[in-house]
């Protein structure tokens, strides 16, 4: 390596870690005032480091919130949502991948566009429909609406259109069905797209805040986000408690990503099938 080369991958390696310690620096800030107690989270310089650390904040939490309650109604919320929406999307993206039928083109044309519809202005509409179907303040009510998925459907649409029709053709002629063609040969062939939309699909879906604000009612169907809303609201002062909460709530963001960390830039660049 010469001189040149090796300066500019020392400045590269040097300019990244400095990035990265910034952008990592809020997230060693909530940490360390998880770990702090009420009369030390304030002083002045900040104390990275604890002096009596301990974890009275996260034990808190629990006893003076339902916070375990709003934990299993995200998580029941966050999975069966991602499912819905990736198996959906899946459905109809290989319907208009692979079936030819009049109008196709104008009637995903049509899909596509309501993506330029800020969600929203579906709020309102969604709600009425909602509320006329009798399924206000349930959580069916809640994932009702990711059934449709126009970005997912886009993804995994144009992941599918890769996959040589020679497959289903051969899968047809040995007497498969159309459901066997798609658990068995399309769903494995775009496997990292789903397991990208998988990840983006349960970060929105544990992250959203006002849907379910809107739906839910009850105090015990209270989901992580409204739970920490209102939270900020009664111990607003108390930022230990606040980034407990929060730190909780980032889990099983972190390990969803984690173990779909091998799929996740595959998908992002839809490609051609590796053999």
């Amino acid at each position: 390596m010469s001189h040149n080369k090796l300066k500019g991958s020392i400045f590269f390696y040097f300019s990244a870690t400095l990035i990265a310690i910034f952008m990592l620096l809020p997230f060693f800030w909530m940490i360390s005032t998880s770990l702090k107690s009420s009369g030390s989270v304030m002083t002045i310089p900040i104390q990275w480091i604890p002096e009596n650390p301990g974890f009275n904040s996260y034990r808190k939490v629990f006893e003076i919130f339902p916070f375990a309650r709003s934990i299993f109604n995200s998580v029941f919320v966050a999975v069966a949502t991602t499912l819905i929406t990736v198996l959906s999307s899946a459905m109809a993206a290989y319907v208009f991948a692979k079936f030819e039928f009049k109008g196709r083109e104008i009637l995903f044309s049509l899909y596509l566009a309501t993506l330029m519809i800020p969600k929203q202005v579906t709020m309102i509409p969604n709600f009425l429909i909602i509320r006329e179907i009798g399924l206000l303040n349930t959580f069916t009510g809640l994932m009702l609406p990711s059934l449709f998925n126009a970005f997912a459907t886009f993804m995994l649409r144009q992941n599918i259109k890769t996959v040589p029709d020679s497959y289903i053709e051969a899968a047809v002629m040995e007497g498969s069905s159309q459901f066997r063609i798609f658990k068995d040969i399309i769903l494995p062939l775009v496997k990292p797209t789903l397991a990208t939309l998988t990840v983006i699909t349960f970060m929105e879906a544990w992250n959203r805040y006002l849907w379910p604000l809107i739906v839910l009612t009850d105090r015990s169907k209270m989901t992580l986000p409204v739970g920490l809303s209102l939270l900020n609201g009664q111990y607003g002062e108390q930022y230990n408690l606040l980034m407990a909460g929060s730190l909780i709530s980032i889990i099983p963001m972190l390990l969803v990503y984690i173990f779909a960390q091998k799929y996740f830039e595959k998908g992002l660049s839809v490609g051609g099938i590796k053999g």
